[in-house]
């Protein structure tokens, strides 16, 4: 039985999470990027995205974060429209934010958190800056990609949030910080009844650190199994996400032999026109 069933009957004002009827496309003239999504998580729920790169997660988080306009689609996060409606206590953190040149900048971290209200969350701001291992005499030019993604996690979780979205963000932390970070989300989930959707690719661990309550597997844009309650078999979520990949793979594969297009290696024999080009120039022999 999965989540949707056993919520069903509750209106959507007692979810903290709820889509119906989602196709999205990032243009025009191509295939839709979601198909046919329907999500219904709880308030509390703490929620795993599986899927392969390209499954449709980061449209998929982006969209409930807010950042594009959807059009026929019921998107709300507690009761309000994520676009037209702007949710409250929403957080949404990306692995797009240390590539903005503007974090890049010659700033002092201290200085860079009291620009965006610091000081308002002393109390939270100040644990997290111990669990996170941050200096605050850091320059935000001259740290590395895991130091400044440790500053963008304490930025985006210092103020109290009600549902947090998190799209791949702890893959520059080391495992230590990353497992005390996921033990803070979790109990920060379970005193305030907080809800956290999360997609990622780094599964070690994350069952005994984070608790997730649900997991969700994403196949090409769309919900192959729905947000079913964790743990449901005997398996590990590593496993259980290896398994699912490989499904994944042979099913696109499957597709490929039926006409798709095909990745990987092309063996037609057929030379390209740039490689003809640049073989011209190759003087490497």
């Amino acid at each position: 039985m999965t989540l949707n069933d056993h919520v069903r009957v509750v209106s959507d004002t007692a979810m903290a999470i709820a889509i119906q009827d989602l196709t999205f496309y990032h243009g025009t003239n191509t295939a839709p990027s979601l198909s046919n999504i329907s999500l219904r998580l709880p308030p509390g729920s703490r929620t795993i995205l599986v899927g392969a790169n390209g499954a449709g997660k980061s449209t998929l988080l982006q969209l409930l974060a807010g950042k594009r306009l959807i059009k026929n689609a019921h998107v709300r996060i507690n009761d309000r429209d994520v676009f037209w409606d702007s949710p409250p206590g929403v957080s949404f953190l990306g692995t797009e934010w240390a590539m903005n040149p503007v974090v890049r900048g010659d700033i002092v971290v201290s200085a860079f958190f009291d620009s965006v209200g610091g000081y308002r969350h002393k109390e939270r701001r100040d644990k997290l800056l111990d669990i996170l291992d941050i200096d605050l005499d850091w320059h935000m030019h001259a740290i590395s990609d895991g130091e400044r993604r440790r500053v963008q996690l304490c930025m985006g979780l210092m103020a109290p949030w009600q549902v947090l979205l998190l799209d791949e963000v702890t893959v520059d932390l080391d495992v230590l910080v990353r497992n005390e970070l996921l033990i803070f989300l979790r109990d920060d989930s379970l005193a305030r009844g907080a809800t956290i959707l999360y997609a990622t690719h780094i599964y070690d661990g994350l069952t005994d650190s984070l608790s997730p309550t649900h997991v969700v597997h994403m196949r090409l844009g769309s919900f192959f199994t729905e947000p079913t309650p964790w743990p449901f078999n005997n398996t590990s979520l590593y496993h259980t996400a290896l398994q699912w990949l490989k499904e994944d793979r042979d099913h696109r594969l499957e597709l490929e032999k039926r006409g798709r297009k095909a990745r990987g290696a092309r063996r037609d024999g057929v030379t390209t026109h740039s490689e003809t080009f640049y073989k011209k120039y190759d003087y490497a022999h």
